[in-house]
């Protein structure tokens, strides 16, 4: 009998597709009053001026994800304004694809009214959008993460957790929303007892599924970093500072760490009332502990460029994370992500994007800012709100 032919087949990783934007059209956002601009997959290079309206695009981008967007101005902020006067509606439309295909998502917001958003034309949730668009974005204001308010780090490090866990978004929002109704109460003095405890159980619930998720995330960023040599950024080492998370690191078990903080919350109350705000260590105390390896030195310490490029490694990390676990590579908005990098980090930086897959769209003033990518991009000059069609090449 002949010997049976060798069935044991490699595990081949599935084929990974970006989450790009192949058409983007914006009314009355900002100082777009028209735009409808048709791109293909790869990277965006914007240029120009100062005020021209870069940051404006990305801005809209923004809105396609959770949140109030990369500027925190919310839908009352964002309408096109013309002699002091804001437009009665603005919309943010784009056609997309990735993996699964292709989807026609919108938001926009009335003047005074909520913000809407709509997948193929149908009503959906803003939590449905990072689902098909997963998105990390960065910021000049976060050129000093490391060395500013401990509350900026935080929600840079849960935006990042957001882009891989959009429900995620969803826990932080109530636990912020119990968080403040309980701190109400405690304020007006008086409130009953049994209704204090219900919130506290619920809050406690919530902000263990929010730490649950942080340490999830943390785990694979930093294996992520691990594995991969030091090249035009550096390695860095993560921990997350915080007492319900401590406790889930340890094996506490996340009934018994909901019951732990819930009592360390009953037992604050006194405290958390007479100062106005909750000093009960909770995971809106957390604290995201960054170290730069190479110079064993924490990442606050470190200089404006080094801090940037940190940033662009625990980014460029996540994009990389996300493109393994969902087959999606992130849309990255880098807004002047080549401020404040010499030369060889700015052609690190394109080769660390074009090797994600994503699509990211960047600015600067100067469209030399992005040679390195060559060919590999698409070049998009930006003039007090008008842009120069690229031509069609490419997919």
């Amino acid at each position: 009998m002949s010997k049976p032919a060798d069935t044991e087949q490699t595990d081949s990783p599935p084929p990974v597709a970006p989450a790009a934007v192949r058409r983007l059209r914006l009314t009355d956002f900002r100082g777009y009053h028209d735009l409808d601009l048709e791109i293909d997959a790869r990277p965006v290079a914007l240029f120009g001026e100062n005020g021209s309206g870069k940051t404006n695009l990305l801005e809209a981008l923004s809105f396609l994800a959770p949140g109030r967007g990369l500027r925190s101005a919310g839908a009352d902020g964002v309408a096109r304004k013309q002699e002091g006067v804001s437009a009665q509606a603005w919309a943010v439309f784009a056609e997309i694809e990735n993996i699964q295909g292709r989807f026609k998502l919108g938001v926009g917001a009335r003047s005074g009214g909520r913000r809407e958003t709509r997948i193929d034309g149908d009503p959906a949730q803003q939590v449905e959008l990072s689902r098909l668009i997963p998105m990390i974005w960065l910021t000049p204001a976060q050129d000093r993460l490391f060395a500013g308010p401990r509350a900026d780090r935080l929600k840079f490090f849960d935006r990042l957790v957001y882009a891989a866990d959009p429900a995620h978004a969803e826990a932080a929002t109530a636990y912020e929303k119990t968080r403040m109704r309980r701190q109400r109460l405690l304020d007006d003095g008086g409130a009953d007892p049994v209704w204090i405890d219900a919130l506290e159980t619920e809050m406690a619930g919530h902000g263990v599924a929010v730490a649950a998720a942080r340490l999830e995330a943390l785990i694979r960023l930093q294996a992520e970093i691990d594995a991969r040599p030091e090249g035009a950024f550096p390695q860095a080492d993560l921990a997350l500072d915080g007492a319900v998370e401590a406790d889930l690191a340890s094996g506490v078990a996340a009934a018994e760490a909901e019951d732990r903080f819930a009592r360390a919350l009953r037992e604050g109350r006194g405290r958390d009332g007479a100062v106005g705000r909750t000093l009960t260590r909770g995971p809106h105390r957390t604290e995201l502990a960054t170290r730069h390896r190479d110079k064993d030195q924490p990442a606050g310490d470190c200089s404006t460029g080094e801090q940037k490029a940190l940033i662009l490694t625990l980014a460029l990390a996540q994009a990389r994370v996300l493109a393994v676990r969902s087959s999606i590579a992130p849309l990255l908005l880098f807004d002047e992500a080549c401020a404040h990098l010499d030369a060889a980090r700015r052609e690190g930086l394109a080769r660390e994007i074009l090797a994600t897959g994503s699509q990211a769209w960047l600015t600067g003033v100067e469209r030399v800012l992005f040679e390195p990518f060559g060919s590999e991009a698409q070049y998009l000059k930006v003039d007090n709100g008008q842009i120069a069609q690229p031509a069609r090449t490419g997919n």
